[in-house]
């Protein structure tokens, strides 16, 4: 069976390239939402296998999505992966605390994305 990810990030062309590379190389369902508000309101409906999720975003950043997936009882064991373009030592600490799959740097290489969350996820 297919795995599908959410993918929760502000940038819709880079969610475009990396959901292209997720569906072709993997054939993984990949559902993108554009906001953390709108990951959050369809997460539970959505039952992903694992979610990617950027960090740096306005109104929402990806560590307090990350904070409500953690407080629901429905989306605390869904997998989560960040994408972050921050890795200054204080924010490397801030989310070695977080219980998350692992994080992936901003820019990647998109074609090896796909293989870095199999890896990951040991998937």
């Amino acid at each position: 069976m297919s795995k599908s990810i959410l993918l929760i990030d502000d940038e819709p062309n880079l969610a475009q390239v990396i959901a292209v590379c997720l569906e072709s190389f993997k054939g993984w369902k990949v559902q993108i939402a554009n906001s953390g508000k709108a990951g959050l309101s369809i997460v539970e409906s959505l039952k992903p296998d694992a979610i990617l999720l950027d960090v740096m975003m306005p109104e929402m950043d990806g560590i307090t999505v990350f904070q409500h997936l953690q407080q629901n009882p429905a989306t605390q064991n869904i997998p989560v992966i960040l994408l972050t373009a921050k890795v200054q030592a204080s924010d490397r600490a801030r989310f070695a605390q977080l219980d998350v799959a692992g994080k992936i740097s901003k820019p990647f290489e998109p074609l090896q994305i796909a293989d870095q969350i199999a890896q990951l996820l040991k998937w």
